[in-house]
């Protein structure tokens, strides 16, 4: 007997199962935050999430029992990759360029402070270097008006205490050591350099503004033998 239309005698396959997983846990997130970071994956600006989650234990899809609690991460609202909270320890594009213009900027008050604003080439080599930082509008009166006020604030110049004053130093470690670990080693010797070549715009390095750059690059995290060859290496004329 010839079997009907649409059999064969095998027995008859269960069609739409395939894949799916009995056992298994599923994460539900919360946001408990938002903002703008760095993102890694997208490798630019971008806003996040800041999110926790709880996990559940699932049979065929359904949440039966509590597993834990997951997170928290911060999530790309781009990319929707996941990363661990230490992501947002990067500064974004524009916050680092902010970073920037500060350290360049403090660095040249500090060696001003420590070597004089009288000759015309310390100055205009100093609003070069803040202005190659980001700040377009620096001028030479503004430099040598923020000196002149350091130099009235007694709270920031303490003779027993260097130079360029205990309170300067301090401003020049908090404007350089957030930056440092954000920067190449090229990059931190660069703005050592910057300073160096303000300092000889004029000459020799003073002893003053000497003890000025060895503060800059102990915030800079160089080691002292890397301070003193760079800056010996300024004072040889480029070739």
């Amino acid at each position: 007997m010839l079997p009907a239309r649409g059999q064969s005698g095998r027995k008859p396959r269960i069609h739409g199962h395939r894949g799916l997983r009995v056992f298994g846990t599923r994460t539900s997130w919360t946001t408990v935050g938002d903002g703008e970071f760095f993102c890694p994956e997208c490798g630019g600006d971008r806003n996040y999430r800041r999110r926790t989650g709880r996990r559940r234990f699932t049979v065929l899809g359904v949440p039966v029992l509590p597993r834990g609690l997951a997170g928290p991460v911060v999530e790309c609202a781009a990319c929707h990759s996941h990363f661990g909270t230490d992501a947002l320890d990067h500064p974004t594009t524009g916050r680092f360029s902010a970073m920037l213009r500060d350290a360049v900027h403090t660095v040249a008050l500090a060696v001003l402070a420590a070597g004089g604003t009288s000759a015309r080439p310390v100055r205009r080599t100093a609003v070069a270097a803040v202005r190659a930082a980001g700040i377009s509008d620096c001028t030479e009166d503004q430099l040598t008006a923020l000196v002149e006020a350091l130099a009235a604030d007694t709270g920031r110049f303490i003779t027993d205490a260097g130079p360029c004053g205990a309170a300067l130093a301090i401003e020049l470690h908090e404007a350089l050591e957030p930056l440092t670990p954000h920067l190449a080693p090229a990059g931190r010797e660069s703005i050592l350099l910057q300073g160096a070549g303000i300092a000889l715009a004029d000459g020799p390095y003073t002893p003053a503004e000497r003890e000025v750059l060895t503060t800059v690059g102990n915030a800079l995290q160089l080691c002292a033998d890397d301070t003193a060859r760079l800056l010996a290496a300024a004072r040889t004329p480029s070739p």
